[in-house]
This record gives C-alpha cells, structure tokens and sequence, in this order.
C-alpha cells in the first residue's frame, strides 16, 4: 500500500488538544465562572477539563474521530475504510474504559459532541447543570 503525501499532511494537521470544539467549551465554561485544569494526565483518559474539587471531568469529542451517532460522525471514508472502522472502534472502546475507570474512582464524567457546539446556549445550560449537580 502506497502512502498519499496529501493524506499524511492532512492528518498530522488534526490536532488532539486545543481543537476549536475544546476551546469553545472551555470559553463557555470559563463564562460560566467555572475553573479548571486541561488534559490531567494522573486521570483515566486525560480528561479535556478537570474540576477537581467538584470531582467533575469533561471529554470534548469529535463526531468522526469517537464514533458519535450523528451525521458526521456516521461518515465511513472511501478509502483505507477497515482501517478507519477499526481506529475509530477502538476510540469508543477507549472512551468507553476511560469513564468507567473515572466513574469507579468516584469523578463524574459528560462527553460533549462537537456537533453540540451549534447551539452554545443549550450547551452552557447543560454545562451548568452538569457543574452544579451533586
């Protein structure tokens, strides 16, 4: 198999922290009062955000890249396609091993989807339920 010098600069532009998505949440939940800290490398997954007191984490996910039910996320590549069925499997089994290590240690875990981000208002109230709750 030949490597495509378009594919490979393409993907080593995708990022996996810093991502518009992240920034967005991480504005909204700054807005909100909220502090935290990024990408906490002693947690299960390295969570986007952490609120440590609160025991509170926060997955910011791309719809392609975890597999998310939606239009975006339910695209499956013309090319290369097992390859990228089996990446992105093995994503949600990682995000799904990940919460449940988080949930046994005693943090409580919300994924937002990047294509969540459309309707900022619903997703600051959502954030703040999720913030708030006990």
């Amino acid at each position: 198999m030949s490597v495509d010098p378009t594919r490979s600069r393409t993907m080593r532009a995708v990022k996996s922290r810093d991502t518009k998505p992240e920034m967005i949440v991480r504005r909204l939940v700054h807005a909100l009062g909220y502090r935290y800290r990024l990408h906490r490398s002693d947690l299960p997954g390295k969570p986007d955000l952490a609120f440590g007191p609160r025991r509170k984490v926060i997955f910011v996910h791309g719809c392609f890249w975890h597999g998310h039910h939606c239009k975006r996320g339910a695209r499956v590549p013309k090319t290369n396609t097992a390859y990228w069925v089996a990446k992105i499997d093995r994503n949600r089994t990682r995000d799904a091993e990940s919460a449940a290590a988080l949930t046994q240690r005693g943090w409580a875990v919300l994924a937002v989807w990047e294509c969540e981000i459309k309707d900022r208002e619903a997703l600051a109230i959502r954030l703040h339920e999720f913030l708030i709750s006990s």
